[in-house]
């Protein structure tokens, strides 16, 4: 594959997936993948999407079509058909003479994929950094993060390192604070299942959306709490935070089990360790989990309370893989092309 005939341009670009803490969970334009609730989110610098891509001008009377395979196995077109019109539209703008071309991507992650992990974000934000980078393209990065969410609106968040804000309405998102900003803060992601989800996160949506009584109301308080965490990040107070991000996984999934059919992620190992966090709280220590569309959890604490929760997590999950993450920086492109 490294010796395609009429190669246009290659690269590969890594990048992290985001963690929502103040979720994003609807589409207020769903052809356009807009963000219907505002959303708060954080890079997982110890996870990472792997994304090769190739760009070739098609052969005389070729019917070649653009390709993405993830590990190694080959994905729907359809899934990708919105981030590569918009991608080609980019570039007759910026470059009309380029012409047709065909784009081969090939993607992998250090972590399970549509799996509620937030593997879309990261693999679109690598898809968006890579493909630009092949045609030579340097966009400013809210360009960027426009871009990566016509594939996936989470990915407009994983374009950016750091704490990055995505508002409802929002064509790209805005980075708060830098992977510095607080560097005591740790992420624990506890791996409950590794098979992808039946039901993918854009069909939970819709479903959501169009069935459940509670969905109106979680757009409201969405907007409602984004201040209040903004407030406490701010802070670096994670005893303010936690609550708003407990809240807001435990709202999401609210409107899950009330659509029709209920839409069910959490498994029984998922509510084993909601409960461990519980009586880990009442106990005094100050950690919050958190939930995204899958089965997996997360934990957010300082780092002084990291080795207590692992001996918990070990003792009472000794079967369940996990992570201790620090907060992530931007994507960025390989030196190996």
């Amino acid at each position: 594959m490294s010796k395609l005939d009429n190669l246009i341009g290659q690269a590969t670009a890594i990048a992290h997936p985001n963690l929502a803490i103040i979720k994003y969970w609807g589409k207020e334009n769903e052809l356009k993948n807009i963000p219907a609730s505002p959303s708060l989110g954080i890079a997982l610098n110890e996870l990472h999407t792997v994304t090769k891509v190739y760009l070739k001008h098609p052969s005389s009377n070729s019917e070649e079509t653009d390709r993405v395979f993830i590990d190694e196995k080959l994905q729907s077109d359809r899934r990708f058909a919105n981030f590569f019109a918009n991608l080609r539209e980019l570039v007759d703008k910026r470059n009309p003479k380029m012409g047709k071309f065909i784009i081969t991507a090939c993607s992998s992650s250090d972590f399970p994929s549509s799996a509620g992990l937030a593997s879309s974000a990261s693999g679109f934000a690598a898809l968006a950094l890579a493909c630009t980078s092949a045609l030579k393209f340097e966009l400013p990065a809210k360009q960027l993060s426009a871009l990566a969410r016509t594939g996936s609106a989470s990915a407009a968040r994983s374009t950016f390192g750091g704490f990055v804000r995505l508002d409802s309405g929002a064509i790209y998102a805005n980075q708060i604070y830098d992977e510095n900003w607080w560097p005591e803060l740790r992420i624990i992601v506890v791996e409950i299942e590794k098979e992808a989800k039946e039901l993918s996160s854009r069909a939970a949506m819709e479903r959501v959306k169009m069935n459940s009584p509670f969905y109106q109301a979680w757009i409201s308080d969405s907007k409602k709490n984004i201040d209040k965490s903004l407030a406490a990040l701010e802070a670096k107070n994670l005893s303010a935070l936690g609550p708003l991000i407990r809240r807001s996984y435990l709202r999401m999934f609210s409107t899950m089990f009330s659509s029709y059919p209920p839409i069910i992620y959490w498994k029984p190992a998922s509510l084993a360790v909601i409960i461990l966090c519980e009586k880990l709280r009442s106990a005094g220590l100050n950690i919050w989990e958190t939930m995204d569309a899958g089965p997996q959890v997360k934990i957010l604490c300082l780092e002084k309370e990291v080795p207590l929760l692992i001996e918990h997590l070990k003792t009472q999950f000794s079967h369940l893989p996990f992570w201790i993450c620090k907060v992530g920086g931007p994507p960025y492109l390989s030196n190996n092309d």
